[in-house]
């Protein structure tokens, strides 16, 4: 079906692989459209519970595929390149009502560091590497890697990341709150999937409402964050979930929730 990602479904996690590893799975727009199509499709099946995002061989995602642009010259309009090309996916991964987890196998450069980024947890290998690299080629950094670092490490290593591009490993990564969990490189598989079964198994469609809440609290006022979760816990009351979690509760067994 797709060409430059795996699909593939198991226990209701999906895991999304990028797989152009002949070239650090650089992104292009058959990329692009692919990962955007799997992404929407995941979100309207309901047997998709928790997604993973993860790459072929050595490296997560080196970033923009530089020869897929064609002659670059000063009227390349790269202004609409990232609308067209890189805002929609990011919007998707943030919008999307399941868990995604970036496991990050290696390389995450440029806009691939940007998509780990995006992702809602990061769970990494210990040789993974990270650099935004954009100010290298002489550009900013995009798909949401301004508005995602920032908040995840702060607008002064944000800043000193983003004007160096410098380097960083996995442990620096973890030291600055960049990525939630570093392990083995011949873990990590091991790991993001017991880590993904365990929110596909939870209350994915509370999980998905607080997910949103987070998301939007990060912007809000404390009035405007109050509301919004009197809000979704009336939407979350409302569920099956709800219901199956107070009952499992009080006959001292565990839940079996559906996701509804």
């Amino acid at each position: 079906m797709y060409e430059t990602i795996l699909y593939q479904l198991e226990d209701g996690v999906l895991t999304i692989t990028l797989n152009r590893p002949d070239v650090m799975n650089a992104y292009n727009q058959q990329m692009g459209d692919e990962l955007y199509d799997a992404l929407k499709k995941a979100e309207l099946d309901d047997n998709v519970r928790a997604v993973v995002l993860t790459g072929t061989g050595r490296a997560f995602c080196s970033g923009q595929d530089l020869n897929d642009r064609g002659d670059v010259n000063l009227t390349t309009n790269l202004t609409n390149s990232v609308r067209e090309r890189y805002n929609p996916l990011i919007i998707r991964m943030q919008t999307m009502r399941k868990p995604i987890i970036a496991s990050v196998n290696g390389a995450a450069a440029g806009a691939g560091c940007s998509f780990a980024l995006a992702a809602d947890l990061r769970i990494v290998s210990d040789k993974s590497k990270f650099t935004l690299a954009f100010c290298k080629i002489g550009l900013v950094p995009d798909s949401g890697a301004s508005y995602f670092l920032t908040r995840l490490v702060g607008t002064g290593k944000a800043m000193e990341l983003a004007l160096t591009g410098d380097v960083i490993d996995a442990n620096e990564a973890l030291r600055i709150g960049m990525v939630n969990k570093v392990v083995p490189a011949d873990e990590l598989e091991a790991a993001t999937k017991e880590f993904a079964k365990r929110l596909a198994n939870g209350p994915t469609y509370s999980l998905g409402l607080t997910k949103r809440a987070i998301y939007q609290g990060a912007e809000s006022d404390l009035l405007t964050a109050l509301e919004l979760e009197a809000q979704y816990q009336g939407m979350a009351g409302r569920s099956h979930d709800f219901l199956e979690g107070v009952t499992a509760f009080k006959e001292k067994r565990a839940p079996e929730f559906k996701g509804r």
